[in-house]
């Protein structure tokens, strides 16, 4: 990769949208989508919660290397990993195959270190906020509403026994998902979670406490959530489910910048169908070796 793709992916930990964005100071074409495929594979902050639950609930907390490190900072250490590497794969074979061609230097400009001006800062952060606000803002608050409908609509029937989300458009949706998920051990409460979750990964924590009928909120909830999906999942259910969260593309926001930055929706395409395609197959072999392992 280009040195200027630095940058691009240091911010796409926070999250991929203003990575993607960052990408344009890329010249060449080629660095620049290279930089831009391979942005969300940096672990964002959305995916936190749901690693951070899975941890709690199936992770036990024993120390390793002589209480040097605990079994839960590992694991956790292991996802970032898993995305850091995955990520410098993938763009070697980018770069190998679609966007084989004479290579960039690895080279970072150093710029010429003066103090900054307070109203030169004040603008370059009111335009940069302006620029995200207007080409994602809009975006994600248009899907949060149809996310929002799916899973409130239809409500449930008089005398329901189960959550109102499984009578919803979103409970039906993960019912239809569930024999296609299958081999990867998810359940249709798995299924029911990634469909909202596709505005932002990060509510698929509060969809799961809707699942399960839980009232808290906050740490309450995410403590109450870990222990009822340690008693209702497997050990492998829970690792392929990390698993798709270090590939899949579980981000509808990242998808339509994609789609401004590139003037065309070829390469979201082709984006969502590489991590989807990723994040299946490591969640079908993590759950196959865990299941004959554990």
């Amino acid at each position: 990769l280009h040195g200027r793709a630095f940058i691009p992916l240091l911010s796409s930990f926070a999250c991929a949208v203003p990575g993607v964005m960052a990408a344009r100071t890329i010249e060449n074409r080629a660095d620049r989508l290279a930089t831009i495929m391979i942005a969300p594979l940096m672990t964002c902050s959305a995916r936190l919660p749901v690693y951070t639950l899975l941890i709690a609930a199936f992770v036990p907390d024993r120390p390793l290397l002589g209480g040097l490190v605990g079994l839960p900072g590992l694991v956790m250490f292991a996802l970032y990993a898993a995305g850091i590497l995955s990520a410098l794969a993938v763009a070697f074979v980018l770069k190998g195959t679609v966007f084989k061609g004479a290579r960039e230097p690895l080279l970072m400009e150093l710029p010429a270190y003066r103090l900054p001006n307070p109203r030169d800062i004040a603008l370059g952060l009111f335009e940069r906020a302006k620029v995200f606000l207007a080409r994602a803002g809009t975006t994600i608050f248009a899907l949060m509403i149809v996310m929002w409908f799916l899973a409130s609509f239809p409500g449930a029937p008089e005398g329901a026994t189960e959550p109102a989300i499984q009578y919803s458009i979103a409970g039906m949706i993960g019912h239809a998902l569930e024999p296609l998920l299958a081999p990867i051990g998810f359940t249709w409460q798995i299924a029911v979670a990634l469909v909202p979750g596709i505005a932002a990964r990060e509510v698929a924590v509060g969809v799961l406490g809707t699942i399960y009928a839980l009232s808290e909120s906050g740490d309450a909830l995410q403590s109450s959530l870990a222990g009822a999906l340690a008693a209702s999942w497997s050990l492998p259910t829970a690792l392929s489910l990390l698993a798709w969260y270090v590939f899949a593309p579980q981000c509808v926001a990242t998808l339509s910048v994609v789609k401004r930055e590139t003037n065309g929706w070829f390469w979201p395409a082709v984006m969502f169908a590489y991590m989807i395609t990723l994040a299946y197959g490591a969640s079908f072999i993590t759950y196959r070796v865990a299941s004959a392992l554990l």
